[in-house]
């Protein structure tokens, strides 16, 4: 079995799954831990569908929006007193974000080049040839 997918999909993977644990080690429970978990691990899902979908561009979209909603979790959720999980969140929000930013482009790409009308020119909806 060969893994595939772009490099940044793996980087969002590994991103959400520090982010969903990362409350283990910061101490943190209640509303912070429920921020982190949960989009860390809609990280993870969004970064699987665009491993295994490398031409939907909607995946990449979600994954910047929640690279952005965790860099801004510790205001809108109040935990910037505790700086450690501060910190995990504003560092892993901007690699998501910027994951997901990046891709963008090459999902784009990837969703012309698999898009039935650029694969079989001249072919009809069910792949016949048009005469």
């Amino acid at each position: 079995m060969r893994i595939t997918g772009r490099w940044e999909d793996w980087v969002a993977v590994v991103a959400g799954v520090a982010a969903a644990t990362s409350w283990v080690w910061h101490g943190m429970v209640g509303a912070p831990m429920l921020a982190l978990y949960l989009t860390g691990l809609l990280t993870v899902l969004a970064a699987v569908m665009s491993i295994t979908r490398p031409g939907l561009i909607a995946s990449e979209a979600i994954m910047a929006v929640l690279g952005v909603f965790m860099f801004l979790t510790p205001w809108l959720v109040g935990f910037t007193d505790v700086t450690a999980g501060a910190w995990t969140a504003w560092i892993l929000g901007f690699v998501i974000a910027a994951v997901g930013v990046v891709d963008l482009p090459m999902a784009n790409t990837a969703h012309h080049r698999g898009s039935p009308t650029h694969l079989a020119r001249g072919a009809g909806a069910h792949g016949t040839a048009r005469t």
